[in-house]
This record gives C-alpha cells, structure tokens and sequence, in this order.
C-alpha cells in the first residue's frame, strides 16, 4: 500500500511541475525575473528528481541475482539520495548563483527593472497563482496517501521514520515548493510595487536558501537508510513475540534487524533452545518460528535464526 500511495503521489507532484515548469519559464521569458528563472529552474529539478523516484521503484522490483543475492530493494534509496543532491545542485545552488548574478547586475545598473514594470507586468503574478493551485493539489495528494500509513506520528516523526522514500521526498519537495512560491510572489510582488528590483533578488535569494535546506534534510534521512535501518520497535516486538511463543524455542537470546528496502527486512535471531532437544526438534522449532516471523511482520522477507544455550554468567 505504502508503494502504491507513493507512486500516486510521485505521478501527481509530476504532472503538476511539468506543468509549472513550462508556464514558468513563458513568464521568464516575458519579464526576465530572477524568481521566476530560479523557481522554472526549481520546477524542472522536481520534475527530473519524481522521474528519478519511479525509475528507482520500477528498479527495486528486481529480482535477485548471484552478485546481489539480497535484490535491489536499496535502489529505491538510492534514488532518493540523487534527489537530494540534484536538489541541492541544480535548485539550491543555481537559485543562490542567479540571486548574486541579478544582484552583481544591479551594483552596474541601478534601478534596471528588465521587464516587470512594461506590460507584461501582471505574467509573473498570474503564473505564481496558477503555480499555487497546482502545487497545492500536489501537496494534497501527498498529505492523504502519507496519512494513510503514518498511523500516530506525527508529520516531522513520520519524514523521519518512513522507510519508503517517495512519500517524504514528495512532501519535502511540495512544501519546499509552495513555500518557494511564497518567496517568488513576495519578490516579484515588492518589486511591482516599490519599483526596487533589489526584492527580486532576496526572494531568489531566500528560494535558493529554502532548497539548500530541504535537500540537506533529504540527504541526511536517505542517508540513513542507505546504511541499513533497523526495523520498527512495533515491528521487533511483533517478531521477538512470535519466536518467544513458537514451541520448542525457549527464548531469544539477542536479535538485529535491517531493512534491504521499504518492503523488505533482514531478520537475524540467536535463540535459545533445550540442550536435550535432538537436532531434529531443532530443526522443526526453526520453521516453526519462521511461519509465525511471517505471519507476524510480513516485511521479513530473509530470516536466519541460529540455535543455541542459554548460558548463564557466574
């Protein structure tokens, strides 16, 4: 469910941006506002970065080989994490340079207004609305397929504690956008109003600010992930409960976990067994316990589970 939610909000923040995209850059080019190149640049960097997250989904779904006996599930978080770069690189950073380039134009022609006060004044503003609209839908697509699975968390705890990428990412990537925007209409607002260009500038300025800081925040979250999470402690409980009550296992002696994608966990278990149980007993008490692991968290796609004593410490 998680998988198909995030697909339904990354195909929804695609067709939104690509749109914005194109209505953004016609505004540029009639006005030659720095916010309005700095947010076009930004909605193209989206657009690539959602077409990322698919080919990082359809990816996953490979099945594994020889060389990565463990699949591909990690494709799904590697992706994410070139969205935060391309973020962080082709949004951030061009809209901070495009803010120092319109800002070292000014120190050499004061007052030059380009385009925004002759008549095309009122594209800017027209297009930042649409650009609302359009990212609000997006965003509300993205809030109701992550309330379906964020269960009690709240919204910082779920971007944090999410192991599917996608539904974060489009978030970020929405309020990043919505706020960008924000920052866009204040720029190109002021400058109408005052005839001061210098507003252009630090809202182009504040936009690169804001992508900086979101695709710091993504990095750090996939980053994370790509180094190997353990499972949920609702999901170790349910897993520590269902070995403890399988017969033949007297307990479990120590256990780690790690999640090879959003949808796939590693479970690897030391438990305790009778030293007068037969190999055999042994070995049924083990599948046994693996059927309950299953029924219990269906996540656990690859469990080892190791039998021994219980040794007490003098």
């Amino acid at each position: 469910m998680s998988t198909e939610g995030g697909n339904r909000a990354v195909v929804a923040a695609l067709l939104a941006n690509t749109g914005i995209a194109v209505t953004k850059f016609i505004a540029f080019a009639l006005t030659a506002s720095s916010s309005m190149l700095a947010e076009a640049i930004h909605s193209v960097a989206d657009s690539g970065n959602q077409l990322l997250l698919l080919l990082g989904g359809r990816r996953a779904r490979k099945d594994a080989t020889p060389e990565h006996p463990f699949g591909y599930g990690r494709e799904r978080y590697i992706y994410g994490f070139i969205v935060a770069i391309v973020l962080f690189s082709v949004g951030g950073l061009f809209a901070l340079y495009e803010a120092y380039h319109k800002w070292h134009h000014l120190h050499e022609h004061p007052g030059d207004m380009g385009e925004l006060d002759g008549r095309w004044w009122w594209v800017p503003l027209l297009v930042l609305g649409v650009a609302i609209a359009m990212e609000s839908f997006s965003f509300r697509t993205a809030i109701h397929e992550s309330n379906q699975v964020r269960g009690d968390a709240n919204w910082v705890q779920f971007v944090r504690r999410a192991k599917a990428p996608e539904l974060p990412v489009i978030l970020l990537e929405d309020f990043a956008a919505l706020t960008g925007l924000g920052f866009a209409l204040f720029g190109v607002g002021l400058t109408l109003i005052t005839k001061q260009p210098m507003f252009d500038v630090i809202g182009t300025a504040m936009i690169g600010l804001l992508l900086v800081a979101v695709a710091v925040i993504l990095a750090i979250e996939t980053k994370s992930l790509l180094l190997g999470e353990a499972a949920s402690p609702d999901a170790q409980r349910r897993i520590r409960e269902a070995i403890e009550a399988s017969e033949g296992i007297d307990g479990v002696i120590h256990m780690k976990t790690m999640h090879l994608g959003p949808d796939e966990l590693l479970v690897a278990v030391k438990i305790a067994v009778s030293a007068s149980d037969t190999a055999a007993q042994v070995a049924s008490a083990i599948d046994t316990a693996e059927i309950a692991i299953r029924e219990a968290e269906p996540t656990a796609r690859v469990i080892y589970l190791e039998p021994d004593l219980r040794r007490v410490m003098s």
